[in-house]
């Protein structure tokens, strides 16, 4: 099972799976036999890979970083979505750490470069036997193409980089921003992460639709909530699907 890798922390134990249903399947059922905070499940493939709402995640074997992260965490169930946002920092950072990329974060949790989507995280929890949250990750790494329907809306870090970068190497930066970030999440607050993102972010300015609320996104709050404003009301948004929308559409 979890094992020690001198390349991580020992606080990361690391699971090294082949083809998977799903990484974030295997890690609740370690959660639930007492795995560790910090314990790491990475697969080659998934069969069936979990997306935001009920999506497939699309990866070819080999081709991409799969993992799932446990937290056994230290918030209130109030703020765990938090830890999305948190997660998303951190992958953005450490692909540009490891492939000199410029990521940019579209709210929630998706990692675009060059507006089209490299990663994305799809945060589940449960509350029995004891409060668990599993962050999940995905990142096109080595793809050199993608299927018809999503050549326009998806790219690997090969793609836009021209780097094979080693898959070790990326989880390694991903695990330590999310510790460094985590850490912060814990002792202050969300105030740092959120600067950070809003940094990093393709949202803020645009105009966008989120389920029926149209406007300008204009903030994030410190509970993570998008604010949009429609021209006459600031209006909170803590989770939805986000399309942006052109200057002509958002006048019609």
């Amino acid at each position: 099972m979890a094992e020690g890798d001198p390349r991580f922390p020992d606080h990361h134990p690391i699971v090294r799976l082949g083809t998977v249903d799903s990484t974030q399947t295997v890690a609740f059922a370690l959660a639930e036999g007492g795995a560790a905070d910090g314990t790491v499940v990475v697969a080659t493939s998934q069969r069936a890979g979990r997306g935001r709402r009920g999506r497939v995640w699309f990866d070819e074997p080999g081709a991409s970083l799969l993992f799932s992260l446990l937290v056994r965490p230290r918030l209130a169930p109030a703020q765990w979505p938090l830890l999305s946002l948190m997660t998303s920092v951190a992958v953005a950072r450490a692909l540009g750490q490891t492939a000199g990329l410029s990521a940019q974060l579209k709210w929630p949790n998706d990692i675009l470069v060059d507006g089209r989507k490299v990663a994305g995280i799809l945060l589940e929890s449960r509350f029995t036997p004891q409060a668990v949250v599993i962050i999940g990750v995905g990142i096109n790494l080595a793809q050199t193409r993608f299927p018809a329907d999503l050549q326009a809306r998806a790219i690997s870090v090969r793609q836009a980089s021209g780097r094979l970068v080693e898959p070790d190497r990326l989880l390694r930066a991903v695990l330590d921003e999310i510790d460094i970030w985590r850490t912060r999440l814990d002792g202050e607050g969300f105030r740092a992460i959120g600067i950070a993102w809003k940094g990093l972010s393709r949202t803020l300015g645009a105009r966008v639709r989120v389920d029926g609320v149209r406007g300008r996104a204009v903030d994030l709050d410190d509970d993570g909530a998008l604010v949009i404003d429609d021209g006459l009301t600031r209006h909170r948004v803590r989770a939805g699907e986000l399309m942006e929308e052109s200057a002509d559409a958002a006048r019609r």
